[in-house]
């Protein structure tokens, strides 16, 4: 069967509960389809390098706990209970480790987190194949299973009631909104399609997570020449 993006990204949501904590939240969800994935190379680390260097040179020394998508995304995880301290938000816990350069994990990882960097938003990626039904985020119920790994060794885990995450049918695909992604599915050498996610507060302007969605749009379509790209917008409205 032909896979339909719009299709799939149609029966993916955000669950009331997360806009009732925090009600400036969007989210925008982009597929692509004929992905080139592999270990890193010189499209990507051209595109990660390019963005440390001018994310380093925009922050110039500012705290990266002063940013001020940085500083709202910690005041939301806080909302749910987490300590920001511990499991940061993702794009924190990236821009922290600019001053030692960020690693290099695989080519589609790279590209994705040199428009998280540069563009100062929480952003994902994972593969559409491992999916069980519809991509949504909620808040936990507690008892949800999630794949990580402890020590090397693959573990189940859970939430902790009312935590945000991300999930499908299967179980949690995404703890603490963009802390920790599972194992079922993260991206590998041989991704091909892919949902990315990337999320917004205030005082993140609409404009702003549009700029972003075509930097990834650019970004992607260097380290895959060909690919396919759909998005939907999820907001409160």
């Amino acid at each position: 069967m032909t896979f339909q993006a719009d299709q799939w990204l149609s029966a993916a949501y955000v669950d009331p509960a997360v806009h009732e904590l925090r009600p400036d939240y969007r989210a925008l969800l982009m597929v692509a389809d004929g992905l080139v994935p592999g270990p890193s190379d010189a499209t990507s680390e051209t595109l990660l390098a390019k963005a440390e260097k001018e994310t380093l040179i925009l922050l110039d020394g500012t705290p990266v706990a002063e940013h001020a998508h940085v500083d709202a995304w910690r005041e939301a995880f806080r909302a749910f209970g987490a300590k920001p301290q511990r499991t940061r938000p993702s794009v924190d816990a990236l821009l922290c480790r600019l001053p030692q350069g960020l690693p290099r994990i695989d080519r589609l990882t790279d590209a994705y987190n040199a428009v998280s960097i540069a563009h100062a938003v929480p952003l994902g990626g994972e593969d559409i194949d491992h999916y069980c039904g519809p991509l949504r985020l909620t808040r936990a119920v507690g008892d949800e299973p999630f794949d990580t790994t402890e020590g090397g060794q693959p573990v189940v885990d859970c939430p902790a009631p009312g935590e945000v995450v991300w999930r499908d049918d299967a179980g949690v695909t995404c703890r603490r909104w963009n802390w920790r992604q599972c194992v079922r599915t993260r991206l590998t050498h041989t991704t091909t399609r892919a949902v990315f996610i990337l999320d917004a507060l205030a005082p993140l302007s609409d404009n702003a997570l549009s700029a972003a969605g075509e930097a990834l749009t650019e970004a992607l379509s260097a380290t895959s020449p060909g690919v396919q790209l759909s998005s939907k917008l999820i907001d409160r409205r």
